[in-house]
């Protein structure tokens, strides 16, 4: 049958995630045009796809003709100037009510100039997030849209047709106004990091540190994934680990890895975005250091021989008690991340209703896991916590999975094994609850040498200096 009718959706960049992200939109009965920087990559995904009847265009004036008017595009190319050359190039040829959607991994700032920039324009601008891989494009996603409502409400019907689905509901929501949707997206990837650090060091204290075959590991990671930590990424760990060498006939590929973690900036943009708005997140921040260390294997290899620390095998430290530390190290980087999100819905009057963020990441997305539905719970209720750990069922999970954790955590440093993501959550942890720290001697190192003043425990709120006797020396 020929389809004469004007497209109902454009995809701007036919690369991995936006080729899969237009055959989604295809896939659910929408009509679409394709461009791509590259003419031959349009026409290449067409050909290999053809259930998708995709419409290549050849430049950008091509595409928004070929749309229906108020028009939708969506533009998934690489973060930065890419994206501004885009809205460059379509700014000229757009009108009335037409939307633009970024729906890359942009930095929030970003978004929230080029929302500015929209306004007094004809169309309307859309920060989008979009979680879920190439898989997920394809089948799936969450999808974290923020900005101008009256363009939300106008894509909803086609983000709902191609968003994931949970026993939560679809996953797509309304995030908030201004660059919200990306915050999120930036968070979300911040938890990320922390997920995958806590698992690799799970991982790797299981194989070296209590001498496990890979085979054995995959099979505690099965066994977990069918419980409390059920989730995406628990589930590939038990994939992973099992997959043979496709080079070396009866060797695993786990270990033809070169350990050299890769990065694209989201987990540093939420350690910035964290301290800006003074919100402390160890578990994240430790991930993202984590993988800065890894990408110095030379550097790391002359520190070994150089400084021969001692390893040994972990002693008195069960699976169990790995279990129980992930869990709760997972707790502790939600509740991080939960908290960034919050303090910036303050900061800049986003609306971000957490328990619907929760509940869109219970599919599709990265993160997605069993006990985010618990999340959404917790934030649903009335009284709302202050922080996730302090719900009365998360704190009670802690307090369960405390004395594993840090079973787990004194051994691994007993013996010099390296668990930067698990150390610092047992760390935030115990600074969180220790009602008086070590701060009042900061405080009085602060005024001593520069007159910073500090507060008395018997009248707080007023600042003061003391001279401070001076040694002899």
């Amino acid at each position: 049958m020929n389809d004469d009718r004007q497209c109902d959706v454009a995809v701007i960049g036919l690369g991995v995630m936006g080729g899969n992200l237009a055959r989604n939109f295809a896939s659910r009965g929408l009509k679409v045009a394709g461009y791509s920087r590259h003419f031959e990559t349009g026409q290449a995904l067409a050909a290999a796809h053809p259930e998708a009847k995709l419409t290549i265009a050849r430049d950008v004036r091509e595409l928004v003709g070929m749309l229906e008017r108020p028009r939708r595009i969506v533009a998934m190319v690489n973060a930065g100037k890419p994206v501004d050359d885009v809205l460059d190039q379509l700014d000229p040829l757009l009108e009335e009510g037409d939307i633009v959607v970024d729906a890359g991994n942009s930095l929030y700032s970003d978004t929230d100039r080029r929302e500015a920039r929209a306004h007094g324009r004809p169309w309307r601008f859309v920060g989008m997030g979009v979680s879920g891989g190439a898989e997920g494009a394809l089948l799936g996603p969450a999808i974290m849209p923020g900005g101008d409502f009256e363009a939300w409400l106008r894509l909803r019907p086609v983000l709902e047709a191609i968003a994931a689905r949970s026993e939560s509901g679809v996953c797509v929501t309304y995030c908030g106004r201004g660059s919200a949707g990306h915050f999120v997206k930036m968070v979300h990837n911040g938890i990320e990091y922390g997920d995958m650090q806590l698992i690799a060091e799970v991982a790797s204290i299981l194989r070296e540190g209590m001498g496990l075959p890979w085979g054995q590991v995959a099979d505690a990671f099965a066994g977990w994934n069918a419980g409390e930590l059920r989730s995406y990424l628990i589930e590939i760990t038990a994939d992973i680990l099992r997959a043979p060498d496709p080079q070396n006939a009866g060797t695993l590929l786990i270990d033809a890895i070169l350990d050299r973690a890769g990065q694209k900036g989201t987990g540093k943009w939420t350690v910035v975005a964290a301290a800006e708005h003074a919100v402390a997140i160890p578990t994240i921040a430790a991930a993202v250091d984590a993988r800065i260390l890894s990408a110095a294997k030379e550097l790391r290899v002359r520190a070994e021989a150089a400084l021969r620390p001692p390893r040994g095998v972990l002693q008195g430290v069960s699976v169990d008690d790995l279990r129980d530390a992930l869990y709760a190290a997972k707790i502790a980087s939600y509740t991080q991340g939960f908290a960034l999100l919050q303090a910036a819905s303050q900061a800049y009057g986003y609306g971000t209703d957490l328990g619907e963020v929760a509940r869109i990441w219970t599919g599709g997305c990265i993160i997605r896991a069993v006990f985010l539905e618990r999340i959404r719970a917790a934030f649903a209720a009335e009284p709302r916590p202050e922080l996730l750990v302090l719900a009365p069922d998360f704190a009670a999970d802690v307090a369960r999975r405390l004395p594993g954790w840090r079973r787990v955590v004194s051994a691994a440093a007993a013996v010099g094994h390296p668990i930067p993501g698990l150390a610092a959550s047992l760390a935030w942890f115990d600074t969180l609850t220790k009602a008086r720290g070590s701060a009042a001697v900061i405080q009085a190192q602060r005024d001593y040498f520069g007159s910073h003043t500090y507060e008395r425990t018997d009248n707080p709120g007023v600042f003061v200096h003391t001279e401070w006797p001076k040694s002899a020396s």
